[in-house]
Parts: C-alpha cells; structure tokens; sequence
C-alpha cells in the first residue's frame, strides 16, 4: 500500500524575487565597476550576471518540479530541481575562469582606480540586497525541501562574502595605493565561487543518483520504528531517496500472521502517517509480510534472489 500527502504550492514566486534581485544587483555593481575601474568590483558584477542565470533558470525548473504525476512521469517531475542546481554550478565555475583570466591580465598591466568611494557605496547597497533575499530563499528552500531555492541562497549569500571582501580589498587598494591586490582579490573570489560551484554541481549529481535522505532523518524513522517494534511489530527493507520537495519511503512491515488484513492495513496506515507527519511531502509505500514466515526473511535487498 502506499500513501503520499498533497503537493507542496508552487516556489515559483521566489525564483522572481531571486531574479529581481539579480536585476538589482547587476545594475547596482555594473555601476560600481564602471565608476571605479576595479576588476575586484568587476568579477563581483559578473557574479551578479551568474546570479540572474540561475535564477531564470530556477524559475524554469520549479515551474516543471511542480507540475502534477502524469502517466510518463508518475513519481512527479521534482528531480528537475536538481538540473537548476546543476546548471547553476556550471556558471559558476565557468565565472570563476571568467575572473581568473580578467585579473591575470590587470596583473599584468596594472591602472589605478577612480571614484572608489561612491563605488564602494554602490556595492555596499547590491550586497545588502542579496543578503536579504539569501535569507528569505535560505530560509523557505529549508522549511520545503526545495534543492532548487537551497542552492540560489548559498550561492547569494557567498556573494555576500564576496562581496565584502571586495569591498575591504578595494577600500585597502585606494588607502595604500597597491595596485597588485585588486586583481588578487579577484583571483581570491574565483577561488572561492569555484568551490561553491562544485559544491553545488556534487548534490545535484548526488540527488539525480537517488542517494538516501541524510542519517539524522534516517535516525528520526527508525527511532519512530523502536515504538512499533516494541509492540511486537517488525521491519526491514527500508529504502529512501529525494526528488526535489518530495521524499519517498518505503519499508516492509512484518505483522503476526494470524492478524486479518484489516488489522494489518490498519496498523500500516498508522505507521505510513507517523512518518508522513514527520517528512513532510513523503509518499510511503509498505509491504505487509507475516512475521513467523521464512519467505519473509529474503526479500531484504534490491534484487530478491531467485529460486
């Protein structure tokens, strides 16, 4: 038998506020670049440029994660969150060698910068707009089991880093006059836009290969199982795995075998409720077998053996 709860509303209205955001914050630190001539100010534009890549392309993918199970599709389309998160860490690697490549050039050809005051205020005011839109995405992605929003918060919010080292670097370069560490500043934000970005692009893959929920949900389920067990209950076969907002379980449940299906069932849809109660979105599946039945014992794996 298997259960499931009702589809989780659309996210879709947070992918336009990260993409808004974006918007903001490309013209806010394009204008700080421009004014200033930092390439410390630069790669943060073009982070930026990154930022509204994802977004649209979250937006995209939420839209298609929310559509209903279909007759092709029939676990849902939530595992489309995880191409957004994918893509996204492809931009931002491919922003990271973007940097790298614009700060070994101003390395080599040094410039001083101009209007650094006014640029930094500029940057100041985008990092502050991407740190309130991290926490909201941060915050919703979290309560949702949304992989998509999760990702677009962290990358924003390692913009904010970012950004503040930027801004300390440049203010350093206009007080001492080193010309040297804006581009190495630069050369510091690929660095680490590069580990996020593989970051990212690793749990995509890793959600795309169904690996199982993480071990303290796990814990949750079978400390749950401990209070069944103890009224005389049993279970093996627990299997999990993520897809997008939606979690999906399935489990064998051992019962007495001169228990009637009713009773069975009864005592199946308790334990698919207690569970659903605690992951929300979860569909669960059980498998009744009688307790005292050896057959009961082989079918624990992936792959029943044959006989």
């Amino acid at each position: 038998m298997d259960s499931t709860t009702a589809p989780p509303p659309s996210l879709t209205r947070y992918a336009w506020l990260s993409i808004a955001a974006a918007l903001a914050t490309i013209l806010l630190k394009g204008t700080a670049w421009w004014l200033t001539g930092s390439v410390g100010l630069l790669s943060d534009a073009i982070e930026s440029f990154v930022n509204l890549a994802g977004a649209l392309m979250a937006l995209w993918m939420l839209t298609v994660a929310a559509l209903p199970a279909d007759d092709d599709h029939a676990h849902g389309h939530g595992k489309a969150e995880y191409f957004s998160s994918a893509f996204e860490g492809f931009l931002i690697l491919l922003a990271a060698f973007s940097i790298g490549y614009t700060a070994i050039d101003r390395l080599m050809n040094p410039r001083p910068l101009e209007a650094v005051g006014a640029g930094l205020l500029v940057s100041v005011v985008a990092s502050v707009i991407n740190f309130a839109t991290a926490r909201i995405l941060l915050r919703v992605g979290q309560a949702r089991n949304s992989i998509t929003l999760e990702a677009d918060a962290h990358h924003l919010m390692t913009d904010v880093w970012t950004s503040a080292g930027v801004i300390a670097g440049v203010g350093l370069v206009w007080w001492t006059g080193w010309l040297w560490l804006d581009p190495a500043i630069a050369l510091l934000v690929a660095a680490n836009i590069v580990w996020t970005g593989w970051h990212l692009m690793r749990r995509s893959a890793a959600g795309l290969m169904d690996i199982s929920l993480p071990l303290e949900k796990l814990d949750q389920i079978e400390a749950l199982l401990v209070g069944y067990r103890e009224q005389g209950l049993d279970f093996h076969a627990l299997r999990t795995r993520q897809a997008g907002s939606r979690v999906f379980v399935t489990l064998h449940v051992l019962v007495p075998g001169q228990w009637t299906v009713q009773q069975g069932h009864d005592w199946a849809e308790r334990i698919e409720a207690d569970i659903r109660q605690m992951l929300p979105h979860a569909h669960v599946t059980t498998h009744l077998e009688p307790l005292e039945d050896p057959v009961s014992m082989i079918d624990q794996e992936l792959d029943r053996p044959l006989h």
